[in-house]
């Protein structure tokens, strides 16, 4: 048997961090099985469709580099379909869900129902007021098929259901969760045909899997309640049962579903933000899996090599943003400084410290900031506020330390010596600013710590950091001195 697996996303704005969950586990599991990996468009719900989703959310998984065997994807900036078991996009698969719908009417697992939308509310109202769990109560099913299509003759709108049989125990085997088995009397008769014409989720759903050849579906636990019924429409039809996974929920801090309110859950904010796509696919893949070993970086040939689906927890996983930006941090100091300072350019653009017609002049000392921030960012867009100390000429103490610092009773001669140092060179480079080391160092006496923590406190406003004549290299002539004079008219503590 060949693995096939599916990712089916609706269109209805950014991508969830939970989809690109479910997308990289289905990817994972094909490509460890030798198997094909599907991507299909679900848009029934015409009223949730939001313009140019199925573009974006094929660029966000581009990006994220899972990529499926076959579907639609972009080419050129068009949309196009590709694979053998198409139309991929539902919407234009409207005439092969007629024909399987009929044939449930016509075997008698389904029935044309005409109750109005204001006779549904009651009846749901009158089951709460009785302490019964709201469904519809089966009152179309009186009908005969001869009745109901007189009815539609007329002119009366119509929805179709699944017409489920009474007491029966419908059971099925999930790879998280175990057997598990309902009962049809606690469930309801499904709406599969919406009155305009469109499948309902349950129904397409079902209809697709079965003809895409789908093996294994794997996809989140909201829908573990709803799969009895598609269960039961397998059977009926006479088809093969896939095997289902249902993956646990991406939990907030408090334990609660994640969700926009909550802050970033878009993959489009981590994007945005400067998340490189290794690292946050590296973190996604750990929330809510766990390898056998206690491995925390995984490239995607090893997650490939490693992931299981028995290893996949019951229990929702909690999204860590300070471990997410520690796997990113990671990534960042392992990638070239020719990589970050590509990614770092938009945000300093956006920032205003730079103009858009600079970048080509300035790159080298783009770069050269980057050397020195790199190792302290936790994601791209950190380097706005990270890198402020290289675009302005105010420095504040970071710490107790770096105020003490301030305090010490040589710092103002070694600020006039350093100034005037400064003052004296053409250009600011590193060879440059040791040979000034050197020169201060004879002719004050100043020198090791002495020396190298004051003027870093001065110039950044931290005791700690990247290398110092770095530094001075990227702050500049102007700015190193522009500083010193700040610093001596507002911090100068020991003056």
């Amino acid at each position: 048997m060949t693995v096939r697996v599916r990712f089916a996303p609706s269109p209805t704005g950014f991508v969830h961090i939970g989809s690109l969950r479910t997308a990289l586990y289905n990817y994972l599991f094909a490509k460890k099985h030798g198997g094909r990996y599907v991507l299909r468009i679900e848009d029934t719900d015409q009223t949730r469709y939001v313009e140019g989703a199925i573009e974006g959310m094929l660029r966000a998984m581009a990006w994220a580099g899972v990529n499926h065997d076959e579907g639609a994807v972009l080419e050129n900036g068009e949309l196009v379909q590709k694979g053998e078991y198409g139309p991929y996009i539902q919407s234009e698969r409207l005439d092969i869900y007629q024909k399987y719908i009929q044939q449930l009417i016509e075997g008698g697992h389904a029935y044309y129902c005409f109750c109005s939308k204001e006779r549904l509310e009651e009846v749901r109202e009158q089951q709460k007021t009785m302490g019964l769990t709201p469904k519809y109560d089966g009152h179309c099913r009186k009908y005969t098929l001869e009745e109901a299509k007189e009815k539609i003759a007329q002119g009366e709108s119509y929805v179709i259901r699944l017409k489920l049989p009474e007491n029966k125990d419908i059971q099925f085997m999930d790879v998280v969760r175990g057997n598990v088995t309902v009962n049809t009397n606690d469930m309801d008769d499904q709406v599969l045909m919406k009155s305009d014409g469109f499948p309902t989720y349950h129904f397409a759903v079902v209809v697709d899997d079965h003809l895409m050849g789908i093996t294994h579906v794997i996809r989140g636990e909201e829908w573990l309640i709803s799969t009895p019924k598609h269960v039961y429409l397998y059977e009926v039809f006479g088809w093969k049962v896939p095997q289902f996974v249902h993956l646990p929920n991406i939990l907030n801090a408090e334990r609660k579903k994640l969700s926009k309110r909550h802050g970033d859950v878009a993959v489009e904010d981590f994007m945005r933000k400067g998340y490189l796509p290794e690292a946050l696919v590296n973190y996604i893949a750990l929330v809510g899996w766990s390898p056998e070993d206690n491995q925390e970086i995984f490239s995607m040939d090893e997650l490939i090599e490693k992931f299981s689906l028995d290893r996949v927890s019951k229990s929702g996983g909690v999204f860590d943003t300070d471990k997410l930006n520690w796997i990113n941090g990671h990534y960042i100091r392992e990638s070239s400084v020719e990589r970050i300072a590509d990614l770092a350019i938009p945000h300093l653009i956006r920032a205003g410290y730079i103009a858009e017609g600079e970048v080509s002049e300035k790159y080298h000392w783009i770069q050269d900031m980057v050397t020195v921030m790199k190792d302290r960012l936790s994601y791209v867009g950190e380097i706005v506020d990270k890198g402020e100390i290289f675009f302005t000429a105010e420095i504040k103490p970071e710490s107790q330390e770096a105020e003490e610092i301030l305090k010490l009773e040589h710092l103002p001669q070694l600020l006039e010596v350093f100034a005037r140092k400064i003052q004296g060179v053409e250009t600011v480079d590193e060879d440059t600013v040791q040979n000034i080391f050197k020169e201060i160092q004879k002719e004050t006496g100043i020198k090791g710590k002495n020396l190298f923590m004051p003027i870093r406190v001065v110039l950044t406003g931290a005791v700690h950091g990247p290398d110092l004549p770095l530094i001075l290299k990227v702050i500049g002539k102007q700015n190193i001195l522009s500083r010193i004079e700040y610093v001596k008219n507002h911090l100068l503590l020991s003056k």
